[in-house]
């Protein structure tokens, strides 16, 4: 089911990027100098869909790092949990292992026939 939907939503989506990118082949200058619009001292002249693609990009990297640390807590509470639940079963088990032992076992009751 998750492949299927996969292709409904990606072929979509790659048919729009691709028309996007045929579109859009022209070069436009990426200014990078807000203070001398005239003849900024830093320019670069790319294609659009490049820079559409590139904001798009940097996007979901930043926001991955955003929810990344954001959840933080989480992770970490996690890891907590992760390591208390190792302590406790090594815990069960030293505890069933000195009661299952024929040391600390009561004898069973013999029912005498009288």
């Amino acid at each position: 089911m998750k492949k299927i939907l996969a292709v409904v939503i990606l072929v979509p989506i790659a048919i729009v990027a691709v028309a996007l990118s045929v579109a859009n082949r022209h070069d436009v200058a990426l200014s990078l100098d807000p203070f001398n619009a005239a003849d900024p001292a830093v320019a670069i002249a790319v294609p659009l869909y490049v820079l559409l693609f590139a904001a798009i990009a940097l996007g979901v990297v930043i926001g991955g790092v955003g929810t990344w640390i954001g959840q933080g807590r989480w992770r970490r509470q996690a890891r907590r949990l992760r390591h208390e639940a190792k302590d406790m079963r090594r815990e069960n088990e030293r505890y069933r292992a000195a009661t299952t032992s024929p040391a600390t076992a009561l004898p069973v009751p013999r029912r005498d026939a009288a």
